[in-house]
């Protein structure tokens, strides 16, 4: 059985393996140190593209144009950079076995890689309905969205039903980017999720009832409180309609599901330990085991602005966190130390011609500011979160860079509000003139 050794191995091919990558070639690796294995074909891309621009039916965006770490505006990360960099990037690789003790990973084909420091950026995978049982889930035309080989295949099938109808099962990120996408694509669009308003994790009833007003403006269907409880099928398996709880069916010829993420943490289980969904770190992102890092979704890190431990899916902290955790490593070879990592929750969207973003937490009491008319020609309006007299979260649609700035600005300091409706009357001028 074929062995390799390599001082660091960066476990995952997505966002957080493609920035630690960077991070490793600015602090100097010497050719062959360093390996990245990925279970996909590509090298590592900026994963928000797939619901976005790859749909679009004009000027999508393909490979090369979006490998990392284009989606912060550094340089594109070719193949060949790899290459140039001394760099082994091993791709259609999956690991099956991972020995944390014996510092071994297990190829499915048999390949064992020894490391010295591992990075294990497996990121998350898709929950599927199929999961749960629900009959029918396997289907035809039923799709999911983490990888370029699922925004192929979802193009395909785009392409075979040309203005067909599209239903989208969930109401969070996913779901509210493919329903756009679906119908800039020219679908009969409906979208059914369980809550009482969409992204309810981090949208208020006010905020959500903008998003979904605009929504309905452009034709989209949009039926709340229910679930997908089963999928009817043709002669060929693919799917034709849509069975819902409350006993309606929908008929559809595409299907596109987005319940949530659910962090890669099998290999590792019983070796580390784990907190609240993930592999537990410091500010670091060492793990419980020495010289194993984590980085990315599959994190639960001290959250030092909050003092709290949390898990955070987003492309920005999976982009920071790999910075941190390679810095940390360097400066420990070289014995100098580096500030603990101090995140700001930060979140965006883009949908339509629509662009929001969110800074801080969204905990406590909201305050609204703005134009929230979905029907106006130009909305712009935001919200503040206050918990125990302080602004910790803000929120802003159709801000300018200077705008979103501003409003991030906030959420670090957390500035003491005394008077919730002059907050409300200031608006954004709050914001700038911190």
């Amino acid at each position: 059985m074929a062995e390799k050794h390599y001082k660091y191995v960066i476990l995952g091919g997505g966002v957080a393996a493609g920035y630690a990558a960077r991070e490793f070639s600015k602090h100097g690796v010497n050719p062959g140190n360093l390996a990245v294995i990925s279970k996909e074909g590509v090298a590592p891309y900026e994963r928000p593209a797939l619901s976005k621009a790859y749909l679009f039916p004009e000027g999508a965006a393909r490979l090369p144009g979006f490998h990392v770490c284009v989606g912060s505006g550094g340089e594109r990360l070719l193949p060949e950079w790899y290459t140039e960099k001394g760099i082994d990037l091993i791709l259609s690789t999956e690991i099956v076995k991972a020995d944390l003790q014996s510092k071994r990973l297990t190829s499915a084909a048999g390949t064992t890689f020894k490391y010295d420091i591992l990075i294990i950026a497996t990121g998350s995978t898709v929950i599927r309905l199929s999961d749960f049982g629900v009959q029918g889930a396997d289907s035809n035309n039923i799709f999911y969205l983490r990888e370029i080989d699922d925004a192929d295949k979802l193009i395909e099938a785009i392409n075979t039903k040309k203005n067909g109808k599209a239903v989208i099962v969930g109401g969070g990120y996913i779901g509210l980017e493919m329903a756009a996408v679906m119908k800039i694509n020219n679908f009969d669009v409906t979208m059914v999720y369980p809550e009482p308003w969409c992204m309810p994790r981090l949208f208020t009833p006010e905020i959500a009832a903008f998003y979904e007003g605009f929504y309905a403006n452009k034709g989209i269907k949009i039926i709340k409180g229910t679930v997908a409880v089963g999928f009817d099928s043709d002669a060929n398996g693919e799917v034709k309609a849509v069975k819902l709880k409350d006993g309606r069916q929908l008929d559809a010829d595409i299907v596109v599901v987005g319940v949530g993420g659910r962090p890669l943490t099998t290999l590792f289980k019983g070796q580390v330990v784990e907190e609240k969904g993930g592999i537990k770190t410091d500010g670091f992102f060492k793990t419980s085991v020495p010289d194993v890092y984590a980085i990315g979704d599959v994190v639960t890190f001290p959250l030092k602005l909050y003092n709290e431990m949390r898990r955070v899916e987003h492309v920005d902290h999976a982009r920071k966190s790999a910075e941190q955790a390679v810095k940390a490593i360097k400066a420990s070879e070289e014995g100098k130390a580096i500030d603990e990592y101090d995140y700001l929750p930060y979140f965006y969207s883009r949908s339509f011609n629509l662009s929001w973003q969110f800074y801080g937490d969204n905990v406590g009491d909201t305050v609204m500011f703005g134009n929230s008319d979905p029907s106006s020609p130009n909305p712009k309006f935001g919200s503040y979160w206050i918990n125990e007299g302080k602004v910790v979260g803000a929120f802003l649609e159709a801000g300018s860079a200077d705008e979103n700035k501003a409003i991030a600005k906030v959420a670090r300091l957390q500035p003491p509000i005394q008077d919730v409706n002059q907050l409300s009357e200031a608006g954004l001028s709050f914001a700038s003139q911190l």
